[in-house]
């Protein structure tokens, strides 16, 4: 206990947690924001199939999107551990090789949305009205998709670089215009569904071209080059693919869930979908404002791997999960509060807002559920140890769909529930994983890490 009390009071380490946190919370906020912008314009417009449209339209896109989120999350592990070695071509070496990735993982995506939309809606059998929204909305989307990819790579890479500003005025830009044309183009043109999906590619192009200019900028203080030879070589993108399908195939899974979760309530009722979906915005705010947190603890435990510094990984880890259960039950006591006015924010469909009103509870139980997952999945990632979280995830999953179809005679109570259990399940193995790793010493390999920036870059 000592030692955890000593960690907890180090304060440099504060210092460095939340300069890399508070502006990461900062531009995470602004994320669901769009989304909680777009309930709450689309849920004023007369009907509840439009904002359904919208909720089930983005959930789709977000599955084709966030699949990719390794695209993010190996590039920070990689590039954070070359910024502890203080190798300048290394970190040349992880954007180029995440900014290539994210162009061939384009063009693949581009192949499979159609056919996966119209799997999704046969799935989720939507009336007629809500069928037609949603494949305008989904297909308009998609313009912007090369976009949120490059995105994905440059924010991780920046976060990587321990710069946390770089970030906060790429989601910032992105997501302040979103909702500025959001509310223009479909309050003040009447363009509708139509137009809250033009806004966001719009949006998210914008953001992926300051990316790029910041990313250059942020290079100039990292000296060195690339090996382009090396980037022939089949060893050198070995790590980097390894660790990102392992990380691909951990978010195929969450996203799919995340699908089950739109699809059964679908089928409960256009007014049901509507209302989870709301309440599924306060999870994102959650998600996004903890994600905070974690994304310090990729930046900051990967640059202590770098180091090979076991003290200042340590300490990071208390600090961080202190800050987070403070957080996490700030959430919940606001949503169990106040939670009637956050969806009264959202719309003034009384079907829709009765529904989610009386499912608050479970809402207001999820931040102290999956926060563990959210400061773990941090430290996993700067580690780069992608095949724990994969396999902590598919036990989660494995573990959580039968309960899921147990309790479908309870309706959306069920559903809730299984939810619940799938994300407190994903913080008891990823819980395990750690445990295991410490205290087989295993979080700093015998080969020292270094190795990994000459497999990199072919030195």
């Amino acid at each position: 206990m000592t030692r955890l009390t000593a960690a907890w009071q180090h304060a440099p380490t504060h210092r460095r947690v939340w300069a890399l946190a508070a502006p990461m919370i900062l531009s995470n906020l602004s994320v669901p924001l769009v989304a909680l912008v777009d309930s709450a314009v689309i849920g004023h417009l007369p009907h509840a199939h439009q904002l359904g449209a919208v909720a089930v339209g983005s959930s789709l896109y977000t599955l084709l999107v966030w699949v990719m989120g390794f695209l993010r999350m190996g590039t920070t592990g990689f590039a954070a551990q070359a910024s502890g070695r203080r190798d300048g071509g290394a970190l040349r070496q992880v954007l180029l090789q995440g900014l290539l990735l994210a162009l061939l993982a384009g063009l693949l995506l581009a192949l499979v949305a159609i056919p996966f939309k119209g799997l999704a809606l046969q799935l989720m059998q939507p009336s007629a009205a809500l069928d037609g929204l949603t494949r305008d909305y989904f297909h308009t989307r998609l313009l912007g998709l090369p976009a949120a990819l490059a995105s994905y790579v440059l924010i991780g890479w920046l976060i990587g670089a321990q710069n946390a500003r770089a970030p906060l005025v790429i989601l910032l830009t992105t997501n302040l215009l979103n909702v500025a044309l959001d509310l223009w183009f479909v309050l003040g043109l009447d363009w509708g569904v139509a137009g809250a999906a033009r806004a966001s590619v719009i949006a998210e192009w914008s953001g992926a071209l300051l990316g790029l200019y910041l990313a250059r900028r942020q290079l100039a203080a990292w000296p060195g080059r690339i090996d382009r030879q090396a980037l022939r070589l089949w060893q050198n993108w070995r790590p980097l693919l390894a660790v990102n399908r392992d990380i691909f195939l951990r978010s195929l899974a969450l996203q799919l869930v995340f699908l089950l979760v739109t699809v059964q309530g679908t089928r409960l009722g256009d007014a049901t979908v509507a209302a989870n979906a709301l309440l599924l915005n306060g999870l994102l705010l959650t998600a996004h404002a903890l994600d905070g947190l974690a994304h310090a603890v990729e930046a900051l435990s990967g640059h202590a791997i770098g180091e090979r510094d076991a003290r200042q990984l340590e300490r990071v880890m208390v600090v961080a999960t202190g800050w987070s259960l403070l957080a996490s039950l700030g959430f919940g006591l606001f949503f169990l509060l106040g939670g009637h006015w956050f969806v009264a924010l959202q719309t003034d469909i009384e079907a829709v807002r009765s529904l989610a009103v009386a499912f608050l509870p479970y809402l207001a139980a999820l931040p102290l559920v999956a926060v563990w997952s959210y400061l773990l999945d941090g430290l996993f990632i700067g580690a780069t140890r992608a095949r724990e979280m994969r396999d902590s995830m598919l036990l989660a999953v494995a573990a959580a769909l039968p309960l899921g179809w147990l309790l479908q005679g309870l309706g959306n109570h069920g559903l809730w529930l299984a939810f619940l259990a799938f994300m407190l399940l994903r913080g008891v193995f990823l819980g395990a994983q750690a445990l295991r790793l410490q205290q087989s010493a295993a979080w700093f390999p015998a080969e020292p890490t270094a190795a990994l920036g000459k497999t990199l870059t072919g030195h």
